[in-house]
């Protein structure tokens, strides 16, 4: 799933290419893309249209654009396969194009939302007086935010009484962080994954805190991280911060500190990363 660099990268592609457009009608290609969009597709579309794009957010790895003169906004969630594009109005179909948003200009674009596996979707949702669509209001701010409280992060993360990296993938504690920047960040900080949290001290915190925002603003550098062809920005294009990688993906290869193999473990249904010397696992309580 794509992680906070990422919906980054996609989010500003849209503030470049969308926002300030006015949406001149929209086509449900797909029902599972809007099924978030509780009202169905016509809704969907007939609340779209008509309306001009405001500037494009986004909050960990959740993106919106606001709707100009309504309390309102329109949520992507890209889920495991889905991409956001800004083609030409004339481009062929994508195979798995499930949503098309047509504008009321001259430019000869137009926004798609493709999505192979269509654990993704778009819908349509009431603001907040914040300003966050209301069904993301629990959502932790990221640690690129420049609102994110580390001191508030820190105790939190103390009286959570869980393991790190459950910690980190945590969203209503922080949000943005997934399964390949959290694996970096650790091994960065020399941390194992089961570290109790209860056993981080302010300044390990801010260490920690400090390698998260490194590794990620590197991968916003690289254009995001792409393993396969899921991920692309809005015009299509991979990004490559996979070359820049210590610990994931890297089973059985040596680690860039030490030469020792790096090892994977099965973790949450997903893998953890890292190296078994320079991330000592805790001792038993």
């Amino acid at each position: 799933m794509p992680e906070l660099p990422e919906v980054e990268v996609v989010r500003r592609g849209l503030e470049h290419w969308v926002s300030g457009r006015t949406v001149e009608g929209v086509d449900v290609l797909h029902p599972r893309a809007v099924r978030r969009h509780l009202a169905g597709g016509t809704d969907f579309a007939a609340r779209l249209t008509g309306l001009r794009f405001g500037t494009a957010m986004r909050r960990g790895k959740y993106l919106w654009i606001p709707l100009d003169e309504v309390s309102a906004s329109l949520l992507g969630h890209l889920g495991m396969s889905g991409q956001l594009l800004v083609q030409p109005s004339d481009a062929p179909d994508e195979k798995h194009l499930r949503i098309r948003v047509r504008f009321a200009d001259d430019l000869g674009t137009e926004m798609r939302f493709v999505d192979q596996r269509t654990f993704g979707g778009l819908s349509v949702h009431d603001n907040t007086p914040d300003g966050l669509p209301d069904v993301i209001a629990h959502i932790a701010r990221d640690p690129l935010d420049p609102a994110f409280d580390d001191a508030a992060f820190h105790t939190a993360l103390r009286l959570r009484r869980t393991t790190i990296k459950r910690a980190l993938l945590d969203q209503s504690l922080i949000s943005g962080v997934g399964n390949i920047y959290a694996d970096e960040a650790l091994w960065r900080a020399g941390i194992h994954y089961e570290r109790p949290t209860a056993s981080f001290t302010r300044p390990r915190t801010a260490e920690l805190l400090g390698h998260v925002r490194a590794v990620m603003r590197e991968a916003l550098d690289q254009g995001g991280t792409s393993f396969d062809s899921l991920y692309v920005n809005v015009n299509g294009q991979s990004g490559y911060f996979d070359r820049s990688l210590d610990a994931y993906g890297r089973e059985d290869e040596p680690c860039h500190r030490c030469g020792t193999p790096i090892r994977r473990r099965p973790w949450m249904n997903r893998s953890s990363y890292f190296c078994p010397r320079c991330q000592r696992p805790p001792r038993p309580a």
